[in-house]
């Protein structure tokens, strides 16, 4: 059977790297990482995050958005000049390569809560901009805000990740932090906003697998005010890490111990003040734990955090060498960059891998 027409489970690549300096790198070597997965992928889908790309403008949000038509622009521009101060705004610049086609209009906007408007809305900056961002996704038809953190920025596309990367022109940013994702979609549809990274506000994820759970976690992240718009189970891996560590405090840690909870059997065996704290977590945020087989990379403001199911069912390597620390799906898209690592290993199933600017590996 021709590539395509066969269903690949362990389909799609991430990859991550990530200088614990500080020190900014092109994004050049991230797209010699994902190209050499390009088997994982099918063109459907291929997107990075870049984190420090923006250091004129890092006290601002960075919209980026995806347009359908000038109609659709002109209604979006009317919501952001109605709630926020526009800082400078502009086409995010891309280069006509024959590998992708059909895009949308891509837009950037630096931006600031109008200071009366985020005081009417008794919200926070963060979660007035997170409301925001749902407003235009669900209201404005034909616009999706894809990005909107700050000092970072998500580029997707429909194609291989590596075409994606050469039409945003990737190799002229400079970051601490990229990841990035070469998609292979088995039950959901490839489309430029259903391509990977997901983001709300500076979190991002990038995901190999699928999440049998979807459903029920859906259900539950939209109680909280969420809402998925983007037909991929993905995105509502975003809105839980936001909601578990911006809205209600837990530490990354915790995090990955909800998302990949240790099966009941593992938690009665452990000591009885972790007992206690996994057995507390499994009971106030059982809808937020993801089943089926799963492999991520977190990026937020500062940090990276690499985490697979319980079981393991998703392959994923890290390296190092010296500040710069490396995550993949396969090791030889980490070699590519790094032929001469310090240290290489397979986390375990549910393992969560944390790594911060000015610190170590966790």
């Amino acid at each position: 059977m021709k590539e395509g027409q066969i269903r690949i489970p362990s389909g799609c690549a991430i990859s991550g790297i990530f200088d614990k300096s500080g020190k900014s790198m092109s994004g050049e070597a991230v797209m010699r990482s994902i190209a050499v997965m390009h088997n994982r992928s099918n063109g459907l889908g291929g997107g990075f995050a870049a984190y420090g790309i923006y250091p004129d403008y890092k006290d601002y949000y960075a919209l980026h958005v995806f347009y359908d038509t000038e109609a659709s622009r002109k209604n979006c521009e009317h919501f952001v000049k109605q709630h926020f101060d526009i800082i400078d705004h502009s086409k995010i610049p891309t280069r006509r390569i024959k590998e992708i086609t059909d895009e949308p209009l891509i837009w950037r906007y630096f931006v600031t809560p109008l200071s009366s408007k985020l005081a009417d809305s008794y919200h926070d900056e963060r979660e007035y901009v997170a409301q925001c961002v749902f407003k235009v996704n669900t209201c404005i038809d034909g616009s999706y805000i894809f990005s909107s953190g700050k000092n970072m920025g998500v580029f997707k596309a429909v194609g291989y990740p590596e075409d994606v990367g050469r039409f945003y022109r990737l190799e002229e940013y400079e970051g601490y932090c990229f990841t990035a994702h070469g998609r292979y979609p088995t039950n959901t549809p490839g489309w430029w906003g259903g391509a990977h990274p997901f983001a709300l506000l500076e979190y991002s994820v990038v995901h190999n697998g699928e999440i049998s759970s979807y459903d029920a976690n859906r259900r539950a992240i939209e109680m909280h005010g969420y809402k998925c718009t983007l037909q991929t189970d993905t995105e509502v891996t975003a809105y839980i890490i936001d909601y578990l560590h911006r809205k209600k405090g837990l530490t990354l840690h915790e995090i990955a111990s909800v998302i990949a909870a240790p099966f009941w059997q593992t938690i009665e065996q452990m000591p009885p003040q972790q007992r206690e704290i996994h057995e507390y977590l499994r009971n106030v945020f059982a809808q937020q734990l993801i089943t089926g087989p799963f492999s991520f990379i977190v990026g937020f403001e500062g940090g990276m955090m690499a985490l697979n199911d319980r079981l393991k069912l998703r392959s994923m390597v890290v390296g190092e060498k010296g500040d710069v620390v490396y995550i993949a799906s396969e090791e030889a898209a980490i070699r590519i960059v790094e032929p001469n690592l310090s240290r290489v290993w397979s986390p375990q199933g549910g393992e969560p891998v944390i790594v911060r600017l000015n610190g170590g590996v966790a």
